[in-house]
C-alpha cells in the first residue's frame, strides 16, 4: 500500500469541497448519530438517510469505484451481525439441521445493522475525502475536544504514513536480497512465515526508534502537547443556518423512527 492510496482526501472544486469544514463535520456527526438512533426495520427513515448520503457523495463528485472500494471495510459487520438472524425471536423463515432457526425479524435486524454500518462508513468516507485532515482537527479543537485527544488523533494519522514508508523500505530490501531462479516458487510456508515474522519484528523496532527520534525533534522545537492550528474566521450566517437546519432535519428523522418503529 502506498501513502498516496492511504490518504482518503481527494482534492477538488466540488460544492462539498468548498463547504466550510465545520458545517461538514457537524452534519456528518449528526447523520451518524441519527443512523445509530434509528431502530432496526425503520426502512422509510433508513432510505431517506441513505438518500442524504447518496446526495453528499454526488455533491462531492466522488468516483463510484473509489467510494465502493473504500466502503468495503463495512463488510466485516455482516459476519459480526450474522447471529442476529438466528437469535431474534419471530416468524420462522428456515431451520438448519443442527437446531438453528432463522426468523423474519432476525433478518430485518441483520439487514438494518449492516445497512446502517455501511451508511456510517460512507458518511465518514465522504467527509474525509472532501475535507483536509487539518481542517477536521481544527474543527474538533474549536468545539472544545480535549487537546490531548486531538493530538493523539493527529499523531496517529500522520505517523501511520511513516510506518507505511518504513514497511516499504523493508519490502524493497527483501526484494533486493531475494534472488530467485527462473521457475522457482520461493521457500516453504514455514520459511515464509519465519521471514515475515522477522520483518514484522524489524518494523516494530525501527518504528520505535523512529518515534523516539521524531519526539525528540518535536520537543527540541517547542512541542508542548497543544496542537498548533491556524485560526479561521467565524462561521458565516449561511453556514450556521445550513448546519442548524440540517441537524434539525436529521433529528426529526431519528425522532420519527423512534416514534413509529421504536
Amino acid at each position: 500500500m502506498s501513502t498516496s492510496t492511504l490518504d482518503p482526501y481527494r482534492p477538488g472544486e466540488s460544492l462539498l469541497h468548498r463547504l466550510d469544514a465545520r458545517v461538514k463535520v457537524g452534519l456528518a456527526f449528526g447523520l451518524i448519530l441519527a443512523l445509530a438512533l434509528t431502530p432496526p426495520g425503520a426502512w422509510p427513515v433508513l432510505l431517506l438517510l441513505g438518500a442524504v448520503v447518496a446526495v453528499a457523495v454526488i455533491l462531492g463528485e466522488l468516483r463510484a469505484g473509489f467510494v465502493l472500494a473504500r466502503s468495503a471495510v463495512a463488510l466485516p459487520f455482516v459476519v459480526a451481525a450474522l447471529p442476529l438472524l438466528f437469535t431474534v425471536a419471530g416468524t420462522t423463515l428456515f431451520a438448519l439441521p443442527w437446531g438453528w432457526t432463522a426468523t423474519r425479524e432476525g433478518l430485518a435486524r441483520l439487514v438494518s445493522v449492516v445497512f446502517k454500518a455501511w451508511l456510517s462508513v460512507l458518511t465518514a468516507l465522504t467527509l474525509t475525502a472532501t475535507t483536509p485532515f487539518n481542517a477536521i482537527l481544527a474543527t474538533l479543537r474549536g468545539w472544545g475536544v480535549p487537546s490531548l485527544l486531538v493530538s493523539i488523533v493527529a499523531l496517529t494519522w500522520r505517523y501511520l504514513f511513516v510506518l507505511v514508508a518504513e514497511g516499504q523500505r523493508l519490502m524493497r530490501a527483501r526484494a533486493a536480497r531475494s534472488g530467485r531462479a527462473e521457475g522457482a516458487h520461493g521457500g516453504s510456508l514455514a520459511w515464509r512465515a519465519h521471514v515475515t515474522g522477522g520483518m514484522a519484528g524489524s518494523l516494530l523496532l525501527r518504528g520505535m526508534d523512529r518515534a523516539d527520534r521524531i519526539y525528540g525533534a518535536m520537543v527540541a522545537r517547542g512541542y508542548d502537547g497543544e496542537p498548533r492550528l491556524l485560526g479561521r474566521p467565524p462561521l458565516t450566517a449561511g453556514g450556521r443556518a445550513l448546519l442548524a437546519s440540517g441537524l434539525a432535519a436529521l433529528a426529526l428523522l431519528a425522532l420519527l423512527g423512534l416514534l413509529f418503529w421504536g
